[in-house]
């Protein structure tokens, strides 16, 4: 079982050249080694297995460290429903960290970041991911950070778990 009680996760909404822009930071360590936790974060067709909310991803093209992949998804808040469609490049830093830049889609800004450390007292693995985040569309401005830290919560979770199911 995820260790979830160590689970950290903030968004911050500030306001950058007149854009509303969500600075998201979410940590959890797990019992998986990074090498394992590298496998799986970067195997990118199959996270719509554990990702909630994520239907597809592929990998448009690759050459060495870096990837191009289209993903489909769905963002739900209330009783509305937003599909959202984004094509990313991947930057991989092997063992350490994966970086996450938007090439087009549903949203203004998409820059992320996972990182991987580990932890040498239990042999696990530290992971954080940071970004920042403008939509493309109308999200209810005084909840908007909420529902993006349910989201971000709800993810990292997901990911937590299934890492935590390589022991």
């Amino acid at each position: 079982m995820a260790q979830t009680s160590d689970l950290a996760v903030s968004v911050q909404r500030v306001d950058i050249d007149n854009q509303h822009v969500f600075e998201v930071a979410a940590s959890g360590t797990v019992r998986a080694s990074q090498a394992q936790v590298w496998k799986i974060l970067t195997d990118y067709e199959r996270m719509p297995e554990f990702v909630p909310d994520l239907q597809t991803a592929k990998v448009l093209s690759r050459t060495g460290q870096q990837a191009v992949v289209e993903q489909f998804g769905v963002a739900r808040f209330l009783f509305i429903r937003r599909d959202i469609r984004l094509v990313v490049q991947v930057n991989e830093q092997p063992m350490s960290a994966i970086d996450i830049g938007l090439v087009s889609g549903d949203m203004k800004v998409y820059n992320c970041r996972w990182s991987m450390t580990p932890v040498p007292e239990t042999g696990g693995t530290r992971i954080t991911y940071s970004g920042k985040l403008v939509p493309r569309f109308y999200v209810p401005g005084i909840l908007a950070a909420n529902i993006i830290r349910g989201d971000i919560e709800k993810m990292m979770k997901a990911v937590l778990e299934r890492l935590d199911q390589q022991e």
